[in-house]
């Protein structure tokens, strides 16, 4: 099995054109022509991923979060980026990103946060357009109901629940009276779709990454903010494409995910 066959059926589900522009996803280092048997699946690449994957002797990593964003000017061992490249590269393991283009593709990060809060009648909370083959909407986040009525505080513990989560922090319990049903969930950081969230009438927004203001903000408008991390909402990325690759594979893989592990803790 090649690399460069992986990619093309991860790029089916994701095409690479559903990612934003200042994004970059796809092949960030190694050779797409590698011949692959085990691949691991981190939301991103840290240094103990890393480590994980040279243990386990990967031939190729995957993660939702690309390690590179900016250009590098210099790949050496002084720097933790470029460090963990060189890594990967000695190691001889192809790494590759699937980001915003997971975000936003249809049947991906947006639907499956929404299918774990078992949302229904949803659609993109931020079109970004439409598939071409299969004319399909695709967007970041999704809109739709929640699986019944509920207060802030009983959709709080509900999101808890359905992510398994140690925590969350909670805008607008005070200012929302009443049992609600119209949701947002925008998995990662969603304060750049508070607008949009508003504007579907959604009276509960699901995210990671609130700032305070944001948060008082969102609130003073009458839409309550459950901020459940952006780890806490995006780890399903690793179950998603583990099942996705096993799918298309029939056991030519074998695909092991990192423990899910929250970098936040409270103290």
């Amino acid at each position: 099995m090649k690399c460069s066959n992986i990619i093309e059926k991860l790029e089916e589900l994701c095409p690479l054109s559903c990612a934003c522009e200042w994004d970059n996803p796809g092949l960030l280092a190694g050779r797409q022509h590698k011949e692959v048997k085990k691949v691991l699946l981190a939301l991103d690449a840290t240094d103990q991923v890393v480590e994980e994957a040279i243990r386990q002797q990967a031939d190729m990593l995957i993660t939702h979060h690309p390690l590179i964003f900016k250009p590098l000017k210099k790949v050496n061992d002084q720097d933790f980026i470029s460090r963990r490249i060189l890594k990967l590269i000695q190691s001889d393991i192809s790494y590759y990103a699937m980001h915003t283009n997971f975000d936003s593709a249809p049947g991906c990060m947006g639907d499956g946060a929404a299918k774990k809060l078992g949302l229904t009648d949803v659609r993109p909370l931020e079109p970004m357009g439409i598939m071409e083959k299969t004319g399909i909407p695709f967007g970041i986040g999704v809109v739709g109901m929640l699986p019944q009525a509920m207060t802030v505080s009983e959709a709080a513990g509900f999101v808890k629940q359905q992510f398994g989560l140690p925590f969350v922090t909670v805008y607008g319990e005070d200012e929302i009276k009443g049992k609600q049903q119209l949701a947002a969930v925008c998995p990662g950081s969603g304060g750049s779709v508070i607008n949009n969230a508003l504007e579907a009438g959604a009276k509960i927004l699901v995210t990671g990454d609130i700032s305070h203001h944001q948060g008082i903000d969102s609130a003073a408008c009458q839409m309550a903010v459950i901020d459940a991390g952006h780890y806490g909402l995006e780890y399903i990325f690793m179950d998603m494409i583990k099942s996705y690759l096993e799918n298309q594979f029939q056991g030519q893989l074998e695909i092991s995910c990192m423990p899910v592990s929250f970098p936040a803790k409270m103290v």
